[in-house]
């Protein structure tokens, strides 16, 4: 089972702030994972995941879109922070 885990304004344009998926064996990536919760959610996913500069994290580090996963893993997906 995957933990995936969405923040700020994506959590809020997806009006969802976590969610179990399946591990399955052709989920290798978390690109892969992404572009399964898209064909899953449709448009409004494709829109809040595909902005630029997406933050990927696994397991609370923040890792390129194509780093693999593992069952048990914690994904998570949020807007690039600012500071100030």
């Amino acid at each position: 089972m995957l933990k995936v885990r969405f923040f700020s304004l994506i959590r809020e344009a997806l009006d969802c702030e976590e969610l179990d998926l399946e591990y399955a064996p052709e989920l290798i990536t978390l690109e892969e994972v992404k572009s399964h919760l898209i064909s899953k959610g449709g448009d409004l996913w494709q829109e809040a995941l595909r902005q630029p500069n997406v933050v990927h994290a696994l397991n609370h580090r923040v890792v390129e879109p194509s780093h693999p996963i593992s069952d048990g893993d914690e994904i998570a997906f949020f807007p690039p922070m600012t500071g100030g």
